[in-house]
C-alpha cells in the first residue's frame, strides 16, 4: 500500500513542525521547509525520521515561485505524488501602517500570502486528476476581525480566508478540499516578545484562561487534512472563544 505524503512549508519549528510530527506520527511521509534556520529544520528532520517516516527537508523562500516549483519537483521523484497541502509559512509584522514602507507590506504579502497560492497552484493538477487531496491553510483570527498595528498582516491572512473559500468552491467537484484554521494566540516564538504583564494581559481576555499550544493546531489541521471528506471552505478558529462573531 503506497505511503501517503504531506508538505508542510514553514516546519523548522512551532506549529510547522508540530504538524510535521503529527503527520509522522500517523506513517506518512513528510516533506519540510523553512527559508534559513537550517540547524533547527535538521532537528525537525531527524525527529522525524526517528518515527520511522521518510522525510526530506528544504531550505528556501517559499514565496519565490521557483523556489516551490523546485521542492515541489523533488517531493514528486521522491514519493511520487502529494495528498495533503499544510501552508503554514508566514511572517509577522507589529507597528503603525503610516510608518511602513511599501516593501515591508509587500514582503508581508508575498510570504503570507503569495507561498499559499505557489504551493496550491503546483499541487492542484495532480489532486484534482486523481480527484483525491486535501489542502490546509494556517492562518489568523486576525484574518477575521483585524488587528490595530498589524493592517497588513490581516490583510494577508484576510486573503488566506477569501482564496481558501473561492478556491474550495473550484476545486470541490474535483473532489479536492480546501481549509484553513484561523489561529488565536497560540504559544509560539512570535508571541514571545511579550513581557510576563502583557502575556497576562492577553491570557485574562481569553475564556478558556491561556493560550494554544501547537500540538492542538496539529491535531486540527490532521482532521481537518484527513478525517472529515465532506469539510471543505471552512475557516475553524482555534482561539479558545478569543475572538467570537
Amino acid at each position: 500500500m503506497r505511503k501517503k505524503t504531506v508538505i508542510v512549508t514553514g516546519s523548522s519549528r512551532g506549529i510547522g513542525k508540530a504538524i510535521a510530527i503529527r503527520f509522522a506520527k500517523e506513517g506518512w511521509n513528510v516533506a519540510i521547509n523553512c527559508r534559513e534556520r537550517e540547524s533547527e529544520l535538521y532537528e525537525t528532520q531527524q525527529e522525524i525520521l526517528k518515527l520511522h517516516s521518510d522525510c526530506i527537508s528544504f531550505l528556501g523562500d517559499v514565496s519565490s515561485y521557483e523556489v516551490c516549483k523546485e521542492m515541489w519537483e523533488k517531493v514528486k521523484e521522491r514519493f511520487g505524488r502529494v495528498d495533503v497541502l499544510i501552508n503554514n509559512a508566514g511572517i509577522s509584522h507589529i507597528g503603525l501602517f503610516q510608518d511602513m514602507k511599501p516593501e515591508e507590506w509587500s514582503r508581508i504579502l508575498q510570504v503570507n500570502l503569495n507561498s499559499v497560492m505557489n504551493f496550491t497552484q503546483l499541487v492542484l493538477p495532480d489532486m484534482i486528476a486523481e480527484r483525491s487531496g486535501s489542502i490546509v491553510n494556517i492562518s489568523s483570527v486576525w484574518g477575521l476581525a483585524g488587528a490595530s498595528c498589524e493592517a497588513v498582516y490581516s490583510a494577508s491572512k484576510g486573503g488566506i480566508h477569501a482564496f481558501t473559500k473561492a478556491l474550495a468552491q473550484e476545486v470541490g467537484p474535483s473532489m479536492v478540499r480546501v481549509n484553513a484554521i484561523a489561529c488565536g494566540a497560540i504559544d509560539t516564538e512570535m508571541n514571545r516578545f511579550l513581557d510576563e504583564e502583557e502575556r497576562q494581559a492577553l491570557v485574562d481576555e481569553i475564556p478558556m484562561g491561556r493560550m494554544g499550544n501547537c500540538e492542538e493546531v496539529a491535531d486540527l489541521a490532521y482532521y481537518l487534512a484527513v478525517k472529515n471528506a465532506y469539510l471543505t471552505g471552512q475557516i475553524v478558529s482555534l482561539d479558545g472563544g478569543w475572538i467570537c462573531g
